[in-house]
């Protein structure tokens, strides 16, 4: 059987690459890409299909994943990952390090682990230097902080931060061999406030990754990985991007949950 001249099957794919050719046409998929990029400029593309979803439906707008990733890669709106490292962990010095105590563990609740890593920041003259505190089981950042120092105290004020807000009881805390998480200072605290201390094996390159995938994330999807003025601009950028990374950015292993939800749940 024929129609308009065409084999019925050819008919109905002509018709179909038409539908989905007015489709990626439409400005209002252009329009809620680019609301999402505005707050998360470097937002995979998995992510952000998950989050303009529910609006594509609302609008009728029918765009499978692959070929919102076709869509993407056509505007060239694709985001590549980017890889820069400075050590910023010295492990040789004379402060006791604790053993490893969760081992192949699976966190089941919030605040059951923690895990903690620094990392530098440019400034226009030298570096300043994040220190985060992550909970394991939501993967919200619960501490931070900013300074100019590798000094112990902006990794302390990180963990006053986290115990000021933590929920949950029976902490551990897991953290590289880093001088900063060794020192009396540090530990000192974590014991004062009955938190078990946890340390990673060394030369265990998988053994903290959990902690610097999230300061990846930081660098590569929220633009901390740029040169800033000054420590008080770099503070200001590593303020909203935490705000944004804890309560709008939907994380894979969490089934496409937020921080925030899966904390406060």
């Amino acid at each position: 059987m024929k129609r308009f001249g065409k084999a019925r099957a050819s008919f109905y794919k002509h018709k179909r690459v038409v539908f989905i050719a007015r489709q990626l046409q439409d400005p209002i998929l252009k329009e809620l890409v680019m609301q999402h990029r505005k707050i998360m400029p470097r937002l995979g593309g998995r992510k952000l299909h998950h989050l303009i979803a529910p609006s594509l439906r609302e609008h009728k707008l029918f765009i499978g994943r692959d070929l919102f990733f076709k869509w993407l890669r056509q505007q060239e709106l694709l985001v590549e990952a980017k890889k820069s490292y400075i050590r910023t962990t010295n492990s040789f010095h004379r402060f006791y390090k604790h053993g490893n105590l969760i081992k192949e563990t699976v966190p089941t609740k919030v605040d059951q682990i923690w895990v903690s890593d620094i990392t530098y920041i440019r400034k226009q003259q030298g570096f300043c230097y994040l220190a985060l505190i992550t909970d394991a089981y939501s993967r919200k950042i619960v501490g931070y902080d900013v300074s100019d120092s590798l000094e112990p105290t902006g990794c302390i004020n990180a963990l006053k931060m986290a115990t000021r807000n933590r929920i949950g009881k029976d902490t551990i805390h897991h953290l590289d061999r880093g001088i900063q998480y060794c020192s009396n200072q540090y530990v000192g605290l974590l014991e004062q406030k009955g938190i078990q201390v946890s340390m990673g094996e060394a030369g265990n390159c998988y053994d903290n990754a959990m902690a610097e995938r999230v300061n990846g994330i930081l660098k590569n999807e929220f633009n901390l990985d740029s040169t800033f003025k000054d420590l008080k601009t770099a503070q200001k950028a590593v303020l909203q991007a935490i705000k944004t990374y804890n309560e709008l950015r939907p994380h894979l292993a969490l089934k496409m949950k937020k921080p925030v939800e899966l904390y406060a749940a």
